[in-house]
């Protein structure tokens, strides 16, 4: 392996997480290469809630101006019965303060974002990893196509289903957790909706937050619900109020830009082997509870590229890397879970302690996170 090839980082996946991590490099004057498998990008037209570390993030990605250009600012947060009684509500903007107030944008601007002023020469589509061979000082990949490359560290960013987590962990790599076999995402028309809106019934959620161009970004999952025809579960949302069941009746006009997902989750006792390290949902996909995925997977590329722009040496580079992300990612974990035993109470008890728990459980959640991954 000569010099230039030892020097370089290799990508796998070109989806938030791989781009955050070349961005990061990229910034950093680490070499790399991306492969993407797909040959264009997926989900361009959904969107994303990017909370005020994953605007912190942005911002040391050099990104803060740009970011205001698009989406929309999320200020308030609300917390509602399906009969619409507001249950509590969190004012995101003074938590978080001017300059990180969370912010709602679609998905396909954040990729754009990621990828502004960079040369498009180190993103390759349309290739993935077949496997990954260990060399001295080094790794050498097998592609789909037939061709192979070299270079000095792998970043397995290639999501949830990630092919490098298995190719790194043979048969016995650990593999996702099902959550729930079913949930929703869409974007639909604006129904008047001011604020990031919860609405909770009976085993029932709807989630509707303001995007931009008049649209807002919606999520919706039903206890129990196995297929992906969404309105098979419409019958659930009945009691709900009219801003979800007029949302309802536009997304149900296009089926077609229904997005249907499991839920999933990722916990792994290792991220790395040697010159390989998992990024992103490929390491720690979790639960949307607290909207952490994007967040962490931008953390991670800002982590990996500190610690590889300082350091000669790329081999000691996983054990470092986890040992400065893995408290954030427990964190994040521990706070899904509470918060997930909560949607498990008795309607009534809900009601009842929501008001009292749900702004602590938001204080304790995002309070740790106010402090940057890379200060």
């Amino acid at each position: 392996m000569d010099a230039s090839e030892a020097a370089k980082v290799l990508i796998a996946g070109g989806g938030i997480a791989g781009l955050a991590v070349r961005r990061a490099l990229a910034l950093r004057n680490v070499s790399s290469l991306t492969l993407e498998r797909r040959a264009a990008p997926e989900d361009g037209g959904l969107a994303i809630n990017l909370p005020g570390n994953a605007v912190h993030a942005l911002a040391q990605l050099g990104l803060a101006e740009a970011l205001r250009e698009v989406g929309t600012p999320v200020r308030r947060r609300e917390y509602r019965t399906a009969g619409d009684r507001l249950l509590f509500s969190v004012d995101e903007a003074a938590f978080w303060g001017e300059e990180l107030t969370p912010r709602c944008l679609r998905r396909a601007d954040l990729l754009r974002l990621l990828g502004r002023d960079l040369p498009p020469d180190d993103l390759i589509l349309g290739r993935a990893v077949a496997a990954i061979r260990p060399e001295l000082g080094g790794v050498s990949l097998d592609l789909t196509d037939g061709g192979r490359l070299r270079g000095g560290l792998l970043v397995g960013a290639d999501g949830v289903h990630s092919r490098v987590r298995r190719a790194l962990f043979g048969e016995a790599a650990p593999q996702a957790a099902l959550l729930a076999p079913a949930s929703w995402r869409f974007m639909a028309p604006d129904p008047g909706v001011a604020a990031w809106t919860v609405w909770a019934g009976a085993g029932a959620l709807f989630l509707l937050i303001p995007v931009d161009r008049g649209e807002v970004y919606g999520w919706a999952s039903v206890a129990g619900a196995t297929g992906r025809d969404f309105s098979s579960v419409r019958s659930a949302f009945a009691g709900f109020p009219r801003p979800v069941r007029a949302t309802l009746d536009a997304v149900l006009a296009q089926p077609d830009a229904i997005h249907h997902s499991p839920l999933e989750e990722i916990r792994i006792p290792h991220w790395s082997a040697g010159r390989v390290v998992l990024a992103g949902d490929a390491a720690h996909a979790t639960a949307p509870v607290w909207a952490q995925g994007a967040a962490l997977a931008l953390e991670d590329a800002l982590v990996l590229a500190d610690l590889l722009a300082g350091r000669a040496d790329w081999s000691g580079i996983g054990a470092a890397y986890e040992a400065r992300c893995r408290p954030r990612v427990a964190h994040v974990q521990a706070m899904t879970d509470r918060m997930s035993r909560s949607a498990d109470l008795p309607g009534w008890a809900r009601r009842l302690l929501l008001p009292m728990i749900g702004p602590r459980s938001y204080r304790a959640t995002y309070g740790p996170l106010r402090d940057p991954v890379i200060p």
